[in-house]
């Protein structure tokens, strides 16, 4: 069906607006590209089919652009489709420091 990601930003207590996030095959092979609206989502990233997949949110660029000085240049999630048909929602966590993601809905 389809995939969402939302990245709050922990630190600001704001939505992360302005992340670049790729999501790629495992090999890493680029499927699809965007960058979070003013709300920290990415609404769709495309359809996806069974098997392993990343998203790779550009952390670095982000930390950067809002004056922080963060650890992690780039998070990547790596999670399995098993059901294509089904809607996958993928969140992140962030803060300069540590990070935090889960299946949402």
């Amino acid at each position: 069906m389809s995939l969402s990601t939302h990245v709050l930003d922990a630190t600001r207590g704001t939505p992360a607006a302005g992340v670049p996030v790729r999501l790629t095959t495992v090999d890493g092979r680029e499927l699809a590209a965007a960058v979070t609206d003013a709300d920290g989502r990415v609404r769709d990233l495309g359809g996806l089919t069974a098997g392993d997949h990343r998203l790779v949110f550009a952390t670095g660029e982000y930390f950067a652009a809002t004056g922080q000085k963060g650890f992690y240049p780039e998070v990547v999630v790596t999670f399995t489709v098993t059901d294509p048909a089904a809607h996958h929602h993928v969140p992140l966590l962030l803060s300069p420091f540590s990070y935090s993601t889960y299946r949402g809905s």
